[in-house]
């Protein structure tokens, strides 16, 4: 499995407007392959995913089943994951298994994954075997693992091969990666020992031995670590590729920064969807699809509403007696809010980035404490001061000035409080904390502002 990338001669930060879509779209429908074709090839395949995410899904079809239209590989694996669904509906298992043979192991694998059972069994069976049996071990192993996104093509020699012998291979093996900066060198027991740049073996002397110029130290990556633990390991150790080892040392394959780009963008949007309640929801998913995606969340923040109403509703006679506390909780609860997300994202980042340890979390949890004490006192001060000059009621002001310090202290707490506790039941603290902490800030916002005030000033 390879793809040669020849990207030096497209056209580059190509800018479409509505009007070239919708010539794209006329062209399709005047069935202009050669128009077609030859547009999207002077793009670059990034440009020509977006140009085909933008059309119609009419047109899109059509464009896919156009007679002597073909879809470069370089293009498809640009595709976000639900076009590419819609794609696959159209193509057929001959079409698919073609783009998979043109396509490095790991785009091959990430394509693979996302077939239905019976479509990818029947894609395997066409495969040839070797390339099928790459491909059934790389599904083998878990789906956010290293293995998924590591690819199979690398370069690796013995220690006792010589530079010459080495530029001799590369240069006369065509099952080489087409691209490559790192070559491994391997023991006899195909256990890696070092490595040696394409650099280094170019400007060295024919006659010197490999083992005399590779770097013994290496950093490896096991073939079942978590993808997002791979991400971090290149971002602290600043590498640009890395060899990837099975449970007995072997050299099972590699991966490379642009890999780890992808990780790390599909993980912070993951992420900040997660937050929104959203999912992975994509742009281009349908009206329903949207819907039902969100409808489960959006279920939930309704219970939780209806909780904080109930805390409410306890102190009806309190809020008859002054109305003007009705005019002031959304404040209370707002600031509250705010307060607990700002720690929360905070937070998240924490975890995700393995800043927040065991070893530093009481430190965390004091710091967030005082920062809720001073924004509590600040905001205080401020909201008091603006309410004795709005309402003249100084028991208003005293009162609205403590519940916004309790306020800012609990949103500062559970702000860190909450995620910290979903991760230790391995529970997502990007998919749940955000609606624990508004309810959590919304109830304890409103049950110290009205209690406080029930008991002690309108009692």
């Amino acid at each position: 499995m390879s793809l040669t990338k020849e990207i030096t001669d497209k056209k580059v930060n190509f800018e479409f407007n509505k009007e070239f879509i919708n010539v794209f779209s006329k062209k399709i429908k005047n069935n202009d392959t050669l128009f077609l074709n030859s547009t999207l090839k002077e793009i670059h395949p990034s440009d020509s995913a977006d140009l085909i995410e933008n059309l119609i899904p009419e047109d899109r079809s059509k464009l896919i089943e156009l007679e002597g239209f073909s879809l470069d590989p370089e293009i498809f694996i640009e595709l976000n994951e639900s076009i590419q669904a819609e794609i696959f509906i159209i193509l057929s298992i001959e079409s698919i298994v073609n783009i998979l043979r043109r396509l490095e192991s790991d785009n091959a694998l990430k394509i693979l994954e996302n077939l239905d059972e019976k479509k990818k069994n029947t894609v395997l069976n066409k495969l040839p075997p070797k390339d099928r049996f790459l491909l059934q071990e790389g599904l083998s192993y878990p789906e956010d693992s290293a293995a998924r996104i590591m690819q199979r093509e690398f370069t690796a020699i013995p220690s006792n091969w010589s530079v010459g012998q080495t530029i001799d291979y590369l240069r006369e093996n065509k099952d080489l990666p087409e691209e490559f900066l790192e070559i491994f060198i391997v023991d006899n027991n195909f256990k890696p020992i070092g490595t040696a740049s394409s650099s280094k073996v170019l400007r060295t002397p024919r006659d010197s031995r490999m083992n005399s110029i590779m770097k013994e130290m290496q950093v490896l990556i096991l073939v079942d670590m978590d993808k997002e633990e791979v991400g971090h390991i290149f971002e602290n150790y600043n590498l640009v590729s890395a060899g990837v080892v099975d449970k007995n040392n072997k050299l099972v394959g590699m991966i490379t920064g642009d890999d780890i780009v992808t990780v790390v963008k599909e993980e912070a949007e993951e992420d900040v969807l997660r937050l929104a309640g959203v999912g992975d929801e994509e742009i281009t998913d349908g009206i329903l699809k949207k819907t039902k995606r969100r409808f489960n969340w959006l279920l939930l923040n309704l219970f939780t509403a209806f909780l904080a109403t109930w805390v409410i509703s306890k102190f009806g006679a309190t809020i008859e007696q002054m109305v003007a506390l009705a005019f002031l909780m959304p404040i209370v609860a707002s600031m509250g809010g705010n307060a607990g997300m700002q720690t929360l994202a905070v937070t998240i980042r924490a975890i995700a980035t393995k800043e927040l340890s065991s070893g530093n979390i009481t430190k965390i949890i004091t710091k967030e404490f005082v920062i809720g004490v001073l924004n509590g006192i600040i905001f205080a001060i401020i909201t008091g001061l603006i309410v004795q000059l709005w309402f003249k009621e100084i028991n208003l002001s005293m009162l609205i000035a403590i519940s916004m310090i309790l306020n800012m202290i609990v949103a500062g707490l559970f702000g860190i409080l909450v995620p910290v506790s979903l991760k230790k039941f391995n529970i997502d603290p990007a998919i749940a904390s955000s609606v624990f902490v508004t309810t959590i800030t919304d109830v304890i916002g409103f049950l110290s502002f009205l209690g406080i005030g029930a008991y002690f000033f309108y009692g």
